[in-house]
């Protein structure tokens, strides 16, 4: 069983910056990949990014490439999402996921653990 805890979630103005945490419980967070996800009002939730168990490979959808950066700390049992050059558009609440997968999945169904999300309010 792993239990994710997200936190780092706001109100920021377009073109600023947030970093999102999700720390995870048990001693077996190396195991799994680790993916971002997000859902606006109304909107079905999408795929943000995903790490694979050793960080050494990430995916991101394109949306979001080139403005943020997943990226995990196996000792301290954490992944996280930085978010540069916001845009009214990344509003949403922001949920991470574990997969027992090496690297991980765009489709949230194959993801096994879920948190309960953080909400990212970007102003215009």
């Amino acid at each position: 069983q792993v239990q994710l805890v997200e936190s780092g979630g706001g109100l920021v103005q377009a073109g600023g910056s947030l970093r999102l945490s999700c720390v995870a419980s048990g001693r077996t967070f190396s195991s799994y990949a680790m993916g971002w996800f997000r859902q606006a009002p109304g909107k079905e939730r999408e795929f943000v990014a995903r790490i694979s168990w050793s960080g050494s490979r990430t995916y991101y959808a394109d949306s979001v490439k080139g403005r943020f950066t997943i990226s995990r700390d196996n000792a301290k049992n954490t992944v996280y999402l930085q978010m540069n050059s916001l845009k009214p558009e990344d509003t949403a609440v922001y949920s991470c996921a574990a997969d027992k997968t090496e690297i991980g999945s765009t489709y949230s169904a194959e993801y096994d653990y879920w948190g309960q999300g953080t909400q990212v309010t970007v102003s215009s």
